[in-house]
């Protein structure tokens, strides 16, 4: 018997260019053996409650058809019911902008995410959750805080119909104005509170961010860890020296760059920040971090 998959596609994801190719990507998977459902997803969010209402009504196995973004919100739609029930399968067709998290097991994007699916291989790692003043966000990539924050909301909110030319004057006005600060937060509950001023935070799941920016080259996504990474408040003329570092993670052989395998984290922030989480923007007061162990199974 075939296996049955609820498909959540984005048709909208990559500026309309996912919805060109679900068609065909999908009708490969049903040669191939798959039974697929395909639910169409009409805004923001709404892939959220698809996976909700699907995972409450039986489904475990699902296809995020789309970009980060839209894995983003199947995740979030899975938990937290998922952690009293079965644990769900989730795989990719990434057809839109990024496909960061599948970069960690291929740099060949659909191709292997096809292959993996047809295969039925198989893996656990490890989901992120983030509670915030107004709630709980899950992750399987990253969570950002700084600098890549701030020209990830920069871009959404001022040159979003822009692509790429909209995230290259995002950019240099970050650059211009360069904001280091702190992000008061302690490690596995011990010591004193850091609040060092910094240019930016990463707590990762996964390796990489962007596409191809190996920001925590040493991240293990079923080690049950938050892979922290920090830099100092390094100055522009450093920052555009060392930006190349950023792709091949030997930014973290720069003296202002730390890295901590950590089980937990914690904020004492006193407002809201700009946090870019799996490649969306969102706004949140951060207040902890933790792991669920090998929560969730990919098809990867």
């Amino acid at each position: 018997m075939s296996e049955r998959f609820l498909a959540v596609l984005n048709r909208a994801a990559g500026g309309g260019r996912c919805g060109k190719l679900a068609g065909a990507a999908l009708e490969r998977l049903r040669a191939g053996g798959l039974e697929i459902e395909v639910a169409e997803t009409a805004g923001r969010g709404h892939a959220i409650e698809i996976a909700r209402a699907a995972y409450i009504r039986g489904a475990r196995n699902f296809i995020a058809v789309g970009g980060d973004g839209t894995s983003h919100e199947v995740v979030n739609g899975l938990y937290p019911q998922a952690l009293a029930g079965e644990k769900p399968s989730l795989g990719f067709l990434p057809l839109g902008t990024g496909n960061s998290f599948l970069r960690d097991f291929s740099d060949q994007g659909k191709d292997y995410a096809l292959q993996a699916l047809l295969s039925g291989k198989r893996r656990e790692v490890d989901v992120l959750r983030m509670v915030h003043s107004g709630g709980t966000l899950y992750y399987i990539n990253l969570l950002s805080l700084g600098f890549a924050a701030d020209v990830a909301a920069l871009r959404h909110r001022r040159f979003s119909g822009l692509g790429e030319l909209g995230y290259v004057l995002a950019l240099f006005l970050c650059l211009i104005r360069l904001e280091r600060r702190p992000f008061p937060l302690r490690v596995d509950g011990a010591g004193e509170w850091d609040r060092r001023r910094c240019l930016f935070l990463t707590f990762n799941n996964s390796k990489f961010t962007g596409g191809r920016m190996m920001i925590a080259p040493l991240a293990d996504a079923a080690d049950g860890l938050i892979e922290y990474v920090r830099w100092g408040p390094i100055g522009r003329l450093g920052l555009l020296r060392n930006l190349h570092t950023l792709y091949d993670g030997t930014h973290l052989q720069h003296p202002l760059a730390e890295r901590q395998a950590a089980g937990s984290i914690e904020f004492a922030l006193d407002a809201p920040v700009d946090i870019m989480i799996d490649g969306e923007v969102a706004r949140a007061r951060c207040q902890r971090i933790d792991v669920l162990p090998r929560a969730l199974v990919v098809m990867a």
